[in-house]
């Protein structure tokens, strides 16, 4: 009955950001919530601020799961967690609706962006989830007291969200890695005995396959921050509660490499690409500002004709699931 329950949930998350993500594109085009595909030629609006439909799909499912949990089984050991998980989404994803409206037109500052994140902790905080003894390398157990609630767990969700966001603007890109990140450390914590928070990892792996089938090449519709900030967040937060900081930090060394990349130019560049008439792209001004550009670059040395989008996103893809082979060794 109880992985009924889980596959139930995660079909739940699955059909209702596929059903939900044409009726966002619908209202953000009309409300004029649209940008321009900047690796495209094409000046077609594409709706932004996509994560809205992933994160609905994501809280439904996790609300009818606490609801048969509750109600039916009886179940309420985890709810507490549960909750606060689902605050901190919500909270986070405002705030990443908001960078979405004012960010573009107005630009929000790059120190701006992670002290915004910061009100997104704070209920996992409350609730001190989590356990406050971390197996680090070199070091082995350390028992950080009530630093880690006040301290680790705010550090986490901020840099996880904000670190996820910084890897962004190519169709796919965003949704894709955390469908490979989340259902990696979804396995993770379900072999660790932890079904609840693998549950929510599937659930939102879920839910982003679902969205993917509209921001794939060429994308109906952008995640914009309400999805990055969100899946980062989600991220942090399994990593946090499952103990699985090792391999958070292994799955995010392209993150990381992009946040070299980011501060080598001052955090002034982008993550776009040259469109040409031929859907092919060139490095921005011949320079490597960004991991996509990496990809690029990477892909032109084999074929020019192989320097697409589509090609770019792939390659990160193989990059990360080979980071998730790395894990498992």
């Amino acid at each position: 009955m109880v992985d009924f329950l889980v596959a139930l949930t995660i079909v739940l998350a699955f059909l209702s950001t596929f059903f939900l993500t044409p009726v966002w594109i619908k209202m953000a085009k009309k409300q004029h919530l649209t940008g321009k595909d900047m690796n495209k030629i094409s000046n077609k609006s594409v709706a932004e601020a996509g994560g809205i439909a992933v994160v609905a799909g994501f809280v439904f499912a996790a609300l009818i799961y606490i609801g048969i949990q509750t109600f039916i089984f009886k179940d309420t050991t985890q709810l507490t967690n549960i909750l606060a998980i689902l605050v901190t989404i919500l909270i986070i994803t405002i705030i990443g609706l908001l960078d979405d409206i004012l960010g573009w037109k107005k630009g929000l500052k790059q120190w701006q962006k992670p002290l915004l994140t910061i009100p997104a902790a704070i209920p996992l905080m409350m609730v001190n989830v989590g356990t406050s003894t971390m197996n680090l390398p070199f070091l082995g157990n350390v028992d950080f007291g009530l630093l880690y609630p006040l301290l680790l767990i705010p550090l986490a969700i901020v840099g996880t969200s904000n670190g996820y966001n910084m890897l962004a603007g190519h169709n796919g890109l965003e949704a894709g890695l955390g469908v490979i990140i989340l259902s990696f450390m979804g396995y993770v914590a379900w072999i660790s005995g932890l079904g609840w928070l693998a549950l929510l990892s599937f659930c939102m792996a879920s839910a982003l396959l679902a969205f993917l089938v509209f921001n794939w090449y060429p994308a109906k519709v952008f995640p914009g921050d309400t999805l990055t900030y969100s899946v980062g967040a989600l991220i942090g937060i399994v990593a946090i509660m499952g103990n699985m900081e090792k391999i958070a930090i292994i799955l995010f060394i392209p993150f990381f490499i992009e946040l070299f990349l980011k501060a080598k130019y001052k955090f002034k560049t982008e993550n776009f690409c040259t469109p040409n008439k031929d859907n092919t792209l060139s490095l921005p001004k011949g320079n490597i500002y960004s991991v996509c550009h990496l990809s690029l670059a990477s892909l032109f040395k084999i074929n020019k004709k192989l320097a697409t989008e589509q090609n770019i996103v792939i390659l990160i893809y193989f990059m990360e699931i080979l980071l998730v082979f790395i894990c498992v060794v």
